[in-house]
């Protein structure tokens, strides 16, 4: 079976916040912003400058013995590093001090003071580094949620998953490949949560992910300076393909109150979207009172209402993927 079909994901070049209100933020589809002034960590953000300006501060950081970390089995351990150390190891290829092995790999995700409760902000983890980074002034600022820091081992890859926030990934030092898939292919990813049970997006077994060739994988390579623009409910695996610094901002594209409050990651799903899915949850157990040919009849028919409840016309988004493949 051929696997999926590929689409670059379109370039806009010196977008400024009309531009990207008007052409970009209203279709919903992910889009690589170059140009855009993102301040001095560009020059400055080296591995040398951030060790000596982000001291020894403690961060909880990803370990792991391979590069292709895996959140659904838990293939690394968190560990407690000096921030100086951790950027020391996760720029070099072989490590004299290590905890697992010498070419284990690293990966940073801030958080917030208090994990449970405050998101990150790059602002008040690392005040001194902020200062170099500029965030885009693409969205009103009530609806920020977070700022996240993120520094990859180079080969670092992460397993694809969504967020339910709209999300600027500002790529700063290093080239980054990432791989999309959209909301509408969904059954096609195999999905736990809010990630894909598809750990191997470049030969994966299809086999045993049979549907995952339908999906339409749109991808893109980051340089330094980049921003991509990832649309909430917008499936992403990113490989860092070298050591690679970035900041992550999130915002809210729904109402404040559609957000669970107590999640400062941002990846619980709206409220009125858990809501439904328990109801879902309540009326599949109801089912199970009926014989199996029953059960079957009507959870068909509930397919059906769902469907045409809830469905996007297929005809419609393909139209708008194909406009988009030339932006002009």
């Amino acid at each position: 079976m051929e696997l999926q079909e590929k689409v670059n994901v379109p370039v806009f070049i010196g977008v400024d916040r009309d531009v990207f209100l008007r052409d970009v933020y209203p279709k919903r589809r992910p889009a690589v912003l170059r140009s855009v002034c993102l301040g001095p960590c560009l020059e400055k953000w080296t591995a040398h400058y951030l060790r000596e300006k982000g001291g020894d501060m403690e961060v909880k950081v990803h370990v792991s013995t391979v590069p292709k970390m895996n959140f659904l089995h838990k293939n690394f351990v968190y560990k407690t590093l000096p921030f100086n150390e951790f950027v020391k190891r996760a720029s070099e290829k072989k490590h004299s001090d290590f905890f697992l092995c010498e070419d284990e790999s690293y990966y940073l995700r801030s958080l917030g003071e208090d994990v449970r409760k405050e998101p990150a902000d790059i602002r008040k983890q690392f005040p001194v580094l902020a200062e170099d980074f500029k965030i885009p002034e693409f969205f009103d600022p009530d609806q920020f949620f977070s700022s996240v820091f993120r520094i990859s081992s180079c080969g670092l890859q992460l397993w694809t998953h969504y967020d339910v926030m709209d999300n600027l990934l500002a790529q700063v030092t290093g080239t980054k490949r990432v791989v999309l898939y959209s909301p509408q292919d969904a059954l096609h990813l195999y999905m736990s949560g809010d990630k894909s049970e598809v750990l191997d997006i470049d030969s994966p077994d299809l086999e045993q992910f049979p549907e995952f060739a339908k999906a339409k994988r749109f991808e893109c390579v980051l340089q330094p300076g980049d921003l991509l623009f990832i649309p909430a409910l917008w499936f992403h695996n990113t490989l860092a393909l070298e050591f690679g610094v970035g900041v992550n901002v999130f915002w809210r594209h729904l109402a404040a109150e559609s957000y669970d409050k107590k999640d400062p990651y941002g990846n619980k799903d709206p409220v009125a979207a858990t809501r439904a899915l328990q109801a879902l949850e309540r009326a599949l157990h109801t089912l199970d009172e009926l014989p199996p040919e029953y059960k079957d009849f009507y959870g068909r028919r509930m397919v059906q209402r769902i469907q045409k409840r809830t469905y996007i016309d297929s005809n419609d988004i393909k139209n708008s993927d194909e406009s988009e493949a030339n932006p002009g």
